[in-house]
């Protein structure tokens, strides 16, 4: 059987497949350097792996071995002729300053969980049944945050909200918002930094995650964070309502939307923030999209399949199935506002 095999498309495939395996093998280890701070220790400076081991209080057997993969990635960059690593203004910004707004090492805290989380995924792609949000091992939680919270700095407050019809001179005069999905309260937080004549209330259905985004909110006397559902939380009379990267995760976004249409005052928004996607299969054949497919198999219709309805957008349901979605819970003007490599901003108006 093998002598009909086209030998150019299976070494095409192979080589795929060995930088595949060499980045799955690498994510670990990824994941080690942020947490023992190898990354943000060879940022702006050139050591070698004696040095990196003592300024970081690790072995230096085992960072020699790191620092060889991580170069091998080009992750880290090696100088053969003195025998250092350093990180290029490049490399720092993604894996060593926290507050760049293209730091990735968060995605990698969710890999771990995708692959702690595994046996029961297992199962559920037999049984059917979902995955709940709360019965996944804990390092998803700050894994999702910490992905997220480098777009929204860079684009929540200067495009998106921008973007909107009229919203934020309501913001700066002061406004009334519900953010609702709110995770970790990162994106509650953000808004609430930059308009301290407004009121922010997170929502969450998920107590833990509330509970951290009360730690993350002491000091802050214009937000608080309460554990509710999408669509029945209790207050109403909004101006703004927003969704970061949620709905698509809800097992009944139209009863969410149509939640979201009753809170709002009569000329309020309802602003999406979702992944950024096509409305066919065809159309997100790309990286971004393989990445988002991925995370959606084992994170979102897990877990929108683990709730009521159990509707399954997906992370790449893309802009016309959402849009569908919205007006069916009673808003009649919705357009896509602004968008990024990753994300897309929907305006939702009654």
């Amino acid at each position: 059987m093998d002598e009909q095999l086209d030998t150019t498309k299976l070494n095409s495939l192979l080589g795929t497949m060995v930088n595949e395996m060499g980045a799955a093998a690498n994510a670990a280890l990824v994941l080690i350097g942020d947490k023992l701070g190898l990354f943000r220790a060879l940022a702006g400076e050139a050591l070698t792996p004696a040095a990196l081991a003592a300024k970081t209080g690790t072995r230096e057997r085992y960072v020699r071995e790191w620092l060889a993969a991580q170069a091998a990635s080009g992750f880290v960059t090696y100088d053969a002729a003195v025998g250092t690593f350093t990180l290029s203004p490049e490399q720092a910004a993604v894996f060593a300053h926290e507050d760049s707004v293209v730091n990735m090492t968060g995605g990698f805290y969710s890999l771990a969980a995708v692959f702690a989380d595994e046996p029961q995924l297992t199962k559920a792609f037999k049984s059917g049944a979902g995955v709940g949000w709360g019965e996944r091992c804990n390092c998803l939680f700050c894994g999702v945050e910490r992905f997220f919270r480098p777009g929204y700095k860079a684009y929540l407050l200067g495009e998106w909200l921008p973007s909107l019809d009229g919203v934020v001179a309501k913001l700066e005069r002061g406004a009334k918002v519900a953010d609702v999905g709110c995770g970790h309260g990162a994106s509650t937080l953000i808004m609430a930094k930059a308009f301290p004549n407004s009121q922010f209330i997170g929502i969450d259905f998920h107590d833990a995650s509330i509970a951290k985004a009360r730690e993350h909110a002491k000091g802050l006397g214009n937000v608080r964070f309460e554990t509710a559902r999408a669509q029945d939380y209790a207050h109403v009379g909004f101006d703004l309502v927003t969704m970061f990267d949620a709905l698509h995760d809800m097992g009944d976004p139209v009863g969410a939307a149509t939640h979201a249409r009753e809170a709002l005052q009569h000329d309020g928004t309802l602003m999406l923030v979702e992944p950024r996607a096509g409305d066919s299969l065809a159309d997100n054949l790309n990286p971004v999209g393989r990445i988002f497919y991925a995370f959606s198999t084992s994170v979102c219709v897990p877990a929108s399949l683990n709730q009521e309805v159990g509707a399954a957008l997906g992370a790449q349901a893309g802009e016309k199935k959402l849009a569908e979605v919205v007006r069916k819970g009673g808003f009649s003007r919705v357009r896509r506002s602004a968008e990024t490599p990753f994300n897309m901003v929907i305006e939702a108006r009654p």
